[in-house]
C-alpha cells in the first residue's frame, strides 16, 4: 500500500528527494516538482475536460446549442461532440477525463504532501497514463484525418497529456520502475523538455499540413 513520509526512507524506488542522484535523476523528477508538474498537468486537463463536459450537457439539453469554441467549419467542438469517435466506449470520452485527470491531480498532492509510493503503483500510474496518451494519440489523428474538424479543449487535454506521458514515463526509467540500459536512462533524464518540445512541433506540424487549404485561405470558407 502507499504509504505517507515525510522523509521517503521507505520508498523503495528512490521517489525521495535525499536518495535522489543529481547526476543521473532530473530535478523535476523528484518528489515536489514531480508532484507539481502532475498537479499542474492534471488541472488543465481536468478544466478542459470539465468544459466539455458542461458543453455536452448543454448539447443533450438543447440539440441546437452553440458551444463556445464553435467557430467555424473547421474549429468546433459541437460538430465533434456529434461524431461517433467522441463517444468510442458508448459514453462521451470527456468523462473519462474528469476522472483520469482528477487521479492525476491527487497523486500529484499526495506528492506534495510527503506520500511515497510503491512499485506497484507507479506501474499502475505508467499504465494508464500510457493508455490515455494512446488514445488521444488515436483521437488527434482522428480529428486530422477523419472528422477534419478541430476542438480547441479537445486540444488543451492534448497539450496536457505530452509532458504528463513524457515525465511520468522519465520519471520511473530513472527510478527503475522501467528497467533500460543506464545509459539510454541518462540520455533520456537529460532530454525530457526536448522530446515534449519535438511532440509539440509535430502536433503543430500536423495540424499545419492537414488544414493547410484553410491557412491557404483556399478552402472555400
Amino acid at each position: 500500500m502507499p504509504s505517507i513520509s515525510s522523509s521517503g526512507t521507505h520508498a523503495p524506488d528512490r521517489t525521495s528527494d535525499e536518495s535522489d542522484s543529481p547526476a543521473t535523476v532530473p530535478a523535476i523528477t523528484r518528489s515536489r516538482p514531480f508532484g507539481w508538474l502532475l498537479v499542474i498537468t492534471g488541472a488543465v486537463g481536468w478544466l478542459a475536460s470539465g468544459t466539455l463536459v458542461l458543453e455536452k450537457l448543454a448539447m443533450l439539453q438543447d440539440p441546437n446549442h452553440t458551444t463556445v469554441c464553435d467557430v467555424n467549419p473547421w474549429i468546433s467542438c459541437g460538430d465533434v461532440m456529434k461524431t461517433w469517435q467522441s463517444s468510442l466506449f458508448g459514453f462521451p470520452n470527456m468523462f473519462i477525463g474528469i476522472v483520469a485527470f482528477a487521479v492525476v491531480i491527487t497523486v500529484g498532492m499526495a506528492l506534495l504532501a510527503g506520500a511515497t509510493f510503491t512499485r506497484w503503483f507507479w506501474v499502475g500510474l505508467q499504465t494508464g497514463v500510457t493508455l490515455g496518451f494512446i488514445f488521444v494519440a488515436w483521437l488527434w489523428s482522428q480529428a486530422l484525418y477523419d472528422i477534419h474538424i478541430l476542438c480547441p479543449f479537445c486540444m488543451i487535454v492534448w497539450a496536457a497529456m505530452i509532458p504528463l506521458f513524457v515525465w511520468v514515463t522519465i520519471r520511473n526509467i530513472t527510478a527503475g520502475i522501467i528497467a533500460v540500459p543506464s545509459g539510454a536512462a541518462r540520455v533520456l533524464g537529460e532530454s525530457g523538455w526536448i522530446i515534449v518540445a519535438l511532440l509539440y512541433v509535430a502536433v503543430i506540424a500536423s495540424i499545419f499540413f492537414a488544414f493547410i487549404q484553410v491557412f491557404a485561405g483556399t478552402s472555400g470558407f
